[in-house]
């Protein structure tokens, strides 16, 4: 069983998370709200994944949870990267599909982002096209540097 971690609580099973988000989402269903999943973990190997999940409420705060993953070791960066990503698009469908259980096609909403630490400049310039096209083939909207702070900033907080 995978545990979560928010600012506010101790450890929590996905169910938990997900029956907190939709009361975050509930408390003001006529608001915008973006899902927002990255992950990150250090450059040191063995490392751990850390992988977190944002609800923002666009325009009025947010919400998020993290989980780790097992620390294991990366021969190269690009390995590290397609780690993160493949985490994010796994966490992402499982969390997309109990949404729409929970809160009903109504409340569910296009749009949920996948956030990676690649961008155009420096070593993963390479990795950009093919990570967001692995991305985008699982039907969520890939977010690179610098606008990727699903990954480069709350993942990151708890690596």
């Amino acid at each position: 069983m995978t545990l979560f971690s928010t600012p506010n609580r101790g450890g929590m099973t996905l169910s938990e998370v997900v029956a907190d988000i939709a009361c975050f989402v509930q408390s003001q269903p006529e608001r915008f709200y973006k899902i927002i999943i990255g992950s990150d973990s250090e450059a040191a190997s063995p490392a751990a994944i850390v992988t977190a999940v944002t609800v923002w409420r666009v325009g009025n705060g947010a919400v998020h949870f993290w989980t780790t993953a097992q620390e294991r070791s990366f021969a190269v960066m690009r390995d590290r990267i397609w780690a993160e990503a493949i985490r994010s698009i796994t966490l992402a469908q499982e969390v997309r599909g109990r949404l729409e259980v929970a809160l009903g096609d109504d409340f569910f909403w296009d749009g949920n982002e996948v956030h990676v630490d690649i961008g155009t400049n420096g070593p993963t310039r390479e990795l950009v096209d093919s990570v967001s096209g692995m991305i985008r083939g699982y039907n969520f909207v890939p977010v690179i540097k610098p606008y990727s702070f699903g990954a480069s900033v709350v993942a990151d907080r708890h690596t």
